[in-house]
């Protein structure tokens, strides 16, 4: 009894000393404050917005319980993340895998307003999606350049995962360029270990300074769930297709006419040259842009408007993010 009392005792100091030491933290050191990421998002977080889909399936006989019974086949829902990049105009950013596949948009605001979204255009290659909302005194987020993104730079990762509300998440950019992981079609990805979770898509991926620099896209994951490696469509990306969504209700993509692959260092030697990067044209396309401007099969590009070009993926994503013309 004695020993059990002791026991007893010697826990309660410890808990006692744990109180103090927790409530001795200071709000400020060397006189300035601690620092925290509460004033940015305090003023970016009613950028983020909640999305609710519904989209009608066919009949399926399996599913002939009542509960699943719906006029004209079932319905599933999904839910997802969007950002507000026009306050005055309701524009809200997303990805397209969000919502289309939807019947029914619902975008709810951070203050609980809940709007009916309607689709202004979206990209499957690129999974950018720009949806609008007819509302007053909504915010906007301001859109920061994703060019001056650096490996190891502070981001904060802003979404609705699992349907549970806007939760904020942070990390660090831990690669760029990210390309040939077939997530999309045209791949340009920031990744972070930012935690980005099924829900997070179409969220926002802010700087410190409360800027969008990337658009929450996806994960690899064996489970389904984070694991550290997250994916984020650059903002100067996403805001270049978003015009021509707005514009058009599609993005209309620059096209060469040539069928190309990876150079690598085989293939150099066999050519006699001695570059190591860059797509050689395996096939032109006859009648294309590409014949009419003197490429011809065995050629290796090796810049596009000045700029190294590292490999066949790279070429297609910066011929597919142009302007036609």
């Amino acid at each position: 009894m004695k020993h059990q009392f002791s026991k007893y005792f010697f826990g309660l100091f410890l808990l006692i000393i744990a109180l103090q030491a927790m409530s001795a933290i200071p709000p400020y050191v060397n006189g300035k404050k601690v620092p925290s990421l509460a004033p940015m998002l305090e003023k970016i977080v009613p950028a983020v917005v909640n999305i609710a889909t519904q989209s009608k399936r066919a009949k399926n006989p399996y599913f002939n319980h009542p509960a699943y019974r719906y006029p004209g086949g079932q319905r599933s829902k999904s839910l997802g993340s969007g950002v507000i990049i026009d306050a005055k105009k309701g524009l809200i950013l997303t990805n397209s895998h969000v919502i289309a596949k939807a019947s029914k948009i619902t975008v709810i605001l951070h203050d609980k307003r809940t709007y009916t979204a309607k689709v202004i255009g979206h990209d499957k290659g690129s999974d950018v999606a720009v949806i609008q909302i007819d509302a007053k005194n909504l915010t906007q987020i301001p859109i920061g350049n994703s060019d001056k993104l650096r490996v190891g730079d502070f981001v904060v990762a802003i979404g609705n995962p699992f349907g549970l509300g806007h939760s904020v998440t942070s990390g660090i950019v831990s690669a760029l360029h990210r390309s040939g992981l077939s997530i999309v079609k045209y791949e340009n990805l920031i990744q972070t270990d930012a935690s980005i979770n099924p829900g997070n898509s179409g969220g926002p991926l802010v700087n410190l300074k409360g800027e969008l620099i990337g658009v929450n896209t996806a994960i690899i994951s064996k489970t389904g769930r984070n694991t550290g490696i997250g994916f984020a469509i650059p903002a100067n990306m996403a805001r270049k297709l978003m015009v021509q969504l707005v514009n058009y209700g599609e993005v209309r993509r620059g096209l060469l006419g040539v069928h190309i692959q990876d150079l690598n260092a085989k293939l150099a030697r066999a050519l006699g040259v001695k570059v190591r990067h860059g797509a050689i044209v395996a096939r032109v396309v006859p009648g294309s842009s590409a014949q009419k401007a003197g490429l011809n099969q065995g050629d290796i590009i090796i810049k596009v408007n000045g700029k190294k070009i590292s490999s066949a993926s790279a070429l297609q994503n910066k011929i597919g993010l142009m302007d036609v013309g």
